[in-house]
């Protein structure tokens, strides 16, 4: 059975003990406002270490139960059941804590900058570039989190060659990070007349919103350009200069945005310029904290394919943790949550590992 270290334990309990006492005695909002949000980060370990302690004590009185003499059969056989179903519930609860004690992401709780872009396979991968989209749009449906296109280039026949959106609700971040990277599709297009199956790309992007305390850009460091919108195919062409193209001269980042109106597409560059710089820092200091063993799904790596869809064969796989589901059609419906699940279970038990590791265990 797993062990957790008393003195861990000690100090996390102390600590909300302590905050406890001196957010009851009326302090400024900005004093309050800090130790509540401490408060709430410790809530749920320290309601887990309850539980554990509450456990270990009822372990001892049914040792003790257990090795009383003058305790009759029945009373013993009573102990001996209690003491099984007490360690598994030991097991299970120094688990929990084990996981609620792991380093927190910083960026979970904040909104996405999701970006896809068409890939390899021509006006195909437009096509499934467009699904992707679709799909990542009806998984937020679900969670009633709220999708706001920032750009979008049209495909050929259909589909994005790109799509920029934002996706705005609580702990975004933490459930599409792992979506970055190359997404395949294997299927036969409608255009396809002899029934060949093609195979397609796109690539998907997804960084932390930044807010303006997460990352500043100076003046001096962006040039901004207006120049003439224009639609795919000609259509929606704009006769005023609204288009906005950002560029951040210290990275080289170009973002360019091309909506109707100029002072909006200024707001949407400015914002997406700032994820991807908030990410940028974000991967500095993830390659400098852990060069030597960043995992694929912690490092955010987009060169790699990820993740293949194969609509012959109804199935959805994900290479990076081997995990095969035979229900493409509600996957690309948004029914990602058994897919998302799997590969945050994956990342927790990676960083558990390391800590191990870390810790000598």
């Amino acid at each position: 059975m797993a062990t957790l270290p008393n003195t861990t334990l000690n100090e996390i309990t102390q600590r909300f003990a302590m905050l406890e006492r001196e957010m009851a005695k009326g302090l400024e909002h900005e004093v309050y406002s800090k130790l509540a949000a401490e408060y709430a980060s410790l809530e749920d370990v320290n309601a887990a270490i309850g539980e554990y302690r509450r456990a270990e004590e009822e372990l001892q009185g049914s040792r003790a139960l257990l090795n009383d003499p003058s305790a009759d059969r029945e009373m013993r056989e009573l102990a001996e059941a209690e003491i099984d179903s007490l360690k598994e519930q030991l097991e299970v609860l120094s688990g929990r804590i084990q996981l609620l004690l792991l380093p927190k992401d910083a960026a979970d709780e904040k909104g996405a900058i999701l970006e896809i872009r068409a890939g390899t396979g021509g006006s195909e991968a437009g096509l499934f570039a467009g699904d992707l989209f679709r799909m990542y749009q009806r998984y937020s449906e679900l969670n009633r989190w709220k999708v706001e296109v920032l750009s979008a280039s049209d495909g050929e026949v259909g589909g994005y060659k790109e799509v920029i959106a934002a996706i705005r609700g609580k702990g975004v971040f933490s459930r599409l990070k792992f979506e970055s990277g190359v997404h395949r599709v294997q299927r036969v297009p409608e255009t396809e007349s002899g029934g060949r199956i093609h195979t397609s790309a796109a690539t998907v992007a997804v960084l932390p919103e930044a807010e303006d305390i997460d990352i500043e850009v100076r003046p001096d460091d962006i040039r901004i350009d207006t120049m003439r919108a224009s639609g795919a195919g000609g259509q929606h062409v704009n006769t005023t200069d609204s288009a906005v193209r950002i560029t951040h001269i210290p990275t080289g980042i170009v973002v360019t945005s091309s909506e109707k109106s100029q002072h909006q597409n200024r707001a949407r560059a400015m914002e997406v310029l700032k994820a991807r710089l908030f990410d940028m820092e974000r991967q500095k200091a993830d390659d400098e904290r852990s060069a030597t063993r960043k995992s694929q799904v912690g490092s955010g790596d987009r060169s790699e394919r990820i993740r293949t869809y194969n609509f012959p064969q109804g199935r959805v796989t994900d290479h990076r943790i081997n995990l095969t589901l035979y229900k493409l059609d509600r996957v690309i419906e948004g029914e990602m949550d058994e897919l998302v699940d799997a590969l945050v279970s994956d990342h927790q038990a990676r960083l558990l590992a390391a800590v191990g590791v870390e810790d000598g265990v």
